[in-house]
């Protein structure tokens, strides 16, 4: 498969493809500190038929590190910029994996006008905070000592891992989701390193996702776990199509 083809625009690196037409332009939000290239399976295929966009926040790739706090609203401002200096039209479909859902879900709320669509792709929920509850005590220990070590290193301390808190209060505080067509991508199937427990909570916390929205759906992905755009990628990319004829 042909690598995605990247170029930077002030800060951020970034791959865009445009189509002639008039359906919605296609957001693709990375998991967490993830790059473009996580969605090679679905990039070039989604290209064919629509203007399609996929960035590396900052810290990531080639884009510039980041000077300061990356929570929600940091990034979708980040992104509206980018956008705007692209000139890419809306409305836009959103397509958020893991953490991106977070950034997904914000962005929907600060920007309803420009939205058609959201897609949340095994995407992560503001209550998914309390999974880390679950796991060995010997986990939550090495957790916080990462954590401890990134806040001295200047290249670290901001990124967007640390400000996931942050991120979900500015969901709570942020204006209502959308009324626009909503899919909820959820794996099936639970890693092998999650507790039960914690894959009971995730699970219940994608069912919530749902109910975002009057016109939210929920898919799931019978053979993955948490990325379903690499073991599933023909059903992600009809879930994401599907999507657009909805809102269309």
């Amino acid at each position: 498969m042909k690598p995605i083809a990247k170029k930077k625009l002030g800060a951020l690196e970034y791959a865009l493809s445009v189509k002639e037409t008039a359906l919605p332009a296609i957001i693709l939000l990375n998991g967490g500190s993830g790059p473009i290239e996580g969605w090679h399976k679905i990039y070039h295929k989604l290209a064919e038929e629509f203007t399609i966009l996929a960035y590396n926040r900052l810290g990531v790739g080639k884009s510039d590190k980041p000077t300061g706090p990356q929570h929600g609203a940091a990034i979708a401002a980040a992104l509206k910029q980018l956008i705007d200096g692209l000139k890419v039209p809306p409305p836009y479909l959103i397509v958020g994996h893991s953490l991106g859902g977070l950034y997904a879900n914000l962005f929907a709320r600060l920007f309803p006008d420009l939205i058609a669509g959201v897609v949340l792709l095994e995407s992560s929920h503001p209550l998914d905070l309390a999974i880390n509850d679950t796991q060995p005590a010997i986990i939550r220990y090495m957790n916080r000592a990462l954590g401890s070590l990134d806040a001295i290193s200047p290249a670290k301390k901001w990124g967007e891992v640390h400000f996931v808190k942050e991120t979900a209060r500015q969901i709570e505080q942020a204006g209502p989701f959308p009324h626009k067509p909503l899919l909820v991508i959820s794996g099936a199937s639970r890693p092998p390193m999650m507790p039960e427990r914690a894959y009971e909570i995730r699970m219940n916390n994608q069912r919530q996702l749902v109910q975002l929205s009057p016109h939210g759906k929920q898919l799931l992905a019978a053979r993955s776990g948490h990325f379903p755009q690499f073991t599933e990628p023909d059903l992600v990319i009809q879930a994401i199509r599907d999507c657009i004829r909805e809102a269309q």
